[in-house]
């Protein structure tokens, strides 16, 4: 799998592509004859990160953690209950359905299942022709068929292969399929929710280097939501690491994958798989599980299941806090050398 470009090769303008501020949505929970509200799942509860130009941000988690709601509100496909939504410095959370249309065409997303995304009774060229259409991408048949053709060529698939319908192509390439359809308007952001996560090991990393060649020669910003580590070491620019609802831990790539500071970052990484079978790890298992997004815990979400809980975690919720440069961490415990974990002074 082809490694990342180094994180100081970024080139990011002084104003974020996508600014997300305090994000929330609650999902109400009805009951009885009258269909009254009597809960509330809080699915995000106040996340707030950025994206520049041709970067990509990881957002990870365990399922559940709010992660693919994210991208679902960036999206307009949900509404958000509060906080703000910008693209290019421009508010997008509040706009009328109206005005979004520009916003369509500049936000696109490749979902995980690559099959149901796909129309079965199209053909792949009428697939990446129909945002062309839709958009005004060309001015007759001709063009038309020219950039369909261009974009099988961007996700290297045959361009013989257009009169083909998805049920015709494998996994992966369905995969890219859906990627080509998400740069047929000229998106600036797509938001890869779990695009690999459905698809074996060999194929997942051809589908991530397409991604890194297409984000280097097109400028292209992602984000890219995942429940698997491995796969985004090997793509990412920056993580965010949720945990029911939240972020808990932001970082450059290289710092959080060797100098993670939450304990829950610690968990998911003491998880994943090392190359070299003889290399010693030592596992966290967390015990308990995941409490209710209906009813969180009160201070730190996390405090149910940390093995460092004290007092001050049950009672305060903590903040994102500057542990690093460009590292932030809501832990109210700090780190002191030989790995050891103290409290932090109140």
């Amino acid at each position: 799998m082809m490694s990342r470009h180094d994180d100081g090769a970024l080139v990011a303008s002084n104003r974020p592509l996508l600014e997300v501020k305090a994000l929330k949505k609650h999902f109400p929970i009805r009951g009885g004859w009258l269909g009254l509200e009597t809960a509330k799942v809080h699915a995000v509860d106040g996340v707030s990160f950025d994206i520049h130009r041709g970067e990509t941000l990881s957002l990870v988690g365990e399922s559940g953690c709010g992660k693919s709601t994210v991208g679902k509100a960036i999206l307009r496909l949900y509404d958000v209950t509060a906080g703000e939504v910008y693209l290019d410095g421009e508010r997008i959370d509040n706009m009328p359905a109206g005005k979004l249309r520009p916003i369509r065409r500049r936000v696109q997303v490749v979902f995980q299942d690559p099959f149901s995304s796909l129309n079965p009774r199209m053909k792949v060229r009428d697939i990446l022709a129909e945002p062309l259409r839709n958009f005004a991408m060309a001015r007759n048949r001709a063009e038309l068929n020219e950039r369909v053709a261009e974009l099988m060529d961007k996700v290297r698939l045959p361009r013989d292969a257009v009169g083909r319908y998805p049920h015709e192509f494998s996994g992966g390439q369905r995969q890219r399929i859906g990627i080509a359809r998400a740069l047929a308007p000229g998106a600036d952001l797509i938001i890869c929710d779990e695009a690999v996560s459905a698809l074996d090991v060999s194929v997942k990393a051809q589908i991530i280097n397409l991604l890194v060649d297409l984000q280097d020669e097109l400028g292209l910003a992602l984000l890219f939501i995942s429940h698997d580590l491995a796969t985004v070491e090997h793509l990412t620019h920056r993580v965010a690491v949720m945990y029911l609802g939240k972020i808990v831990e932001l970082a450059d790539r290289r710092t959080l994958f060797a100098k993670s500071h939450h304990p829950y970052t610690r968990a998911l990484l003491s998880a994943v798989p090392v190359p070299d079978p003889n290399a010693k790890r030592q596992r966290i298992i967390l015990t308990g599980d995941v409490p209710s997004p209906i009813n969180p815990p009160s201070g730190c979400r996390f405090h149910t299941r940390c093995p460092f809980a004290f007092d001050r975690c049950r009672l305060e919720e903590p903040v994102l806090r500057p542990v690093g440069e460009g590292h932030v961490s809501a832990c109210h415990l700090d780190h002191v050398p030989g790995g050891q974990v103290v409290p932090m002074a109140a």
